[in-house]
Parts: structure tokens; sequence; C-alpha cells
């Protein structure tokens, strides 16, 4: 079945309309004087609040009735590129398409720009992100749990005959999918060494002194299932 007219039309001028404001007011920029990598977060940005509306209605409904959740904890999440997959999951490609020709942006180019959130090194990543949409799209309540490593897997280059290790820099541009939660932080250590200390009562145990600790914060992003849900 095709959309009525009208009714395109109003879903086109919508979010040409909202990516317009997300550039303004969230990236700071005027379309004249916008980049690409502009363009991307303000699309980004415009299509996560799409996918915040189905999130934020079905947690609703989860605390309502009391639901279990599923909670899957990973060392990977191999998550891919989100602009696509999001905007076809939403129904809002080619309406997003439309919307950003009439301001003379391509998409095809802009969604070249979006790194790759290579957060883990096989099959087990993509398995877990495969089972955050599924669960998503089926409409179960579900959290991955993983590492936001501030560097991804490396990428490799051949240099001389002999293969190099480079940084991936996934995060250079920020990550406009995710939502920053300082009020979930914890202390992690690393290295250091075990004392033993005896206390008041004359027992022993052994106390951790790690040699360095980091500060861990969390981060929420929305996976988006299959026409529409989160």
């Amino acid at each position: 079945m095709t959309q009525e007219p009208l009714v395109r039309e109003a879903e086109v001028a919508a979010f040409r309309d909202a990516v317009l404001t997300k550039l303004t007011y969230a990236v700071g920029k005027d379309p004249d004087h916008a980049f690409d990598h502009d363009w991307f977060e303000a699309i980004a940005l415009a299509a996560r609040d799409h996918m915040v509306e189905h999130w934020m209605d079905h947690t609703r409904q989860i605390y309502r009735k009391g639901q279990k959740r599923v909670y899957y904890l990973s060392l990977e999440f191999l998550i891919g590129r989100l602009l696509y997959d999001s905007l076809s999951n939403l129904g809002l490609l080619d309406v997003a398409r439309e919307a950003l020709t009439e301001l003379g942006v391509d998409i095809e180019r802009i969604r070249l720009l979006e790194p790759d959130a290579a957060l883990g090194n096989g099959g087990l990543g993509r398995l877990a992100a495969c089972f955050m949409e599924s669960m998503s799209t089926l409409g179960i309540a579900g959290h991955g749990y993983g590492i936001r490593y501030e560097h991804g897997l490396f990428r490799q280059a051949i240099v001389d005959g002999w293969q190099q290790e480079q940084t991936e820099h996934w995060l250079d541009f920020g990550n406009p999918w995710e939502f920053e939660r300082p009020e979930v932080a914890y202390p992690i250590g690393f290295g250091g060494g075990v004392e033993t200390v005896t206390d008041e009562s004359g027992k022993s145990r052994q106390v951790w002194h790690p040699a360095e600790t980091v500060r861990a914060i969390a981060y929420d992003t929305p996976v988006v299932g299959w026409r529409g849900r989160a």
C-alpha cells in the first residue's frame, strides 16, 4: 500500500523541519555553513527522537504491568552503523531521503560518514547486537550490558610488508545515538597488589590496593526493532 500524498508530504515536511531544528539548536550550525558531519549528527538526532518515543512508551508499559526484563551481558556488541538501520526500521528511510533532497543533502554521502562502532572482535559481538534488535522487534524488555570501548577494534595496515595496528577512533566526533548517565558511575581498579592486614579481632584478611582506578560511567543506546518497536 502507498501512503496518501498529503500524509506523505506532511511526514516529509515534519522530518525536514526536525533535522533543521536539530542542526540549529543541537549542533549549532546554519544550513548554509554546515559540514557533512553536522548534517549527519542532525539527522541522527532527529531519528533518535522517534526511537525515544517508542522506547519511553514501551518502558512505561513494562513498569505498569510489572513485566520481567532480560539482561544480556557481553564483552562485545558489534552494533554497526545505525543511521540506515534505524531509519529503515522506523519506516522513515524514504521520508528522510525526500526531506534531505529538498535540503540539498545527499543521504547516501552522509551515511558513509558514520563510524562503525567496532566494540568487539567477531561473530559473538554481532550475535549480541542481533539479540538486542530481535528483542526490540518482539517487544521483549531487554538491556544489553557491555563495554563502551573508547577505542574499538584496531585497524590494520601493511607498511613495508609488515602489519601495523592503528588506533580506531570511532568517538572522535561523539556518538549522537547514546545518552550519558553520569549518575551511574563506579570506580574500577586495575593492577596493584594485595596486602594482608589484621583487624581488631585478630583475624587476618587480604586487602587489594589497585595501582590505577578509573571512573566507569554508564551510557544508554536505544535499539529500535523492525517497524519502530523499541
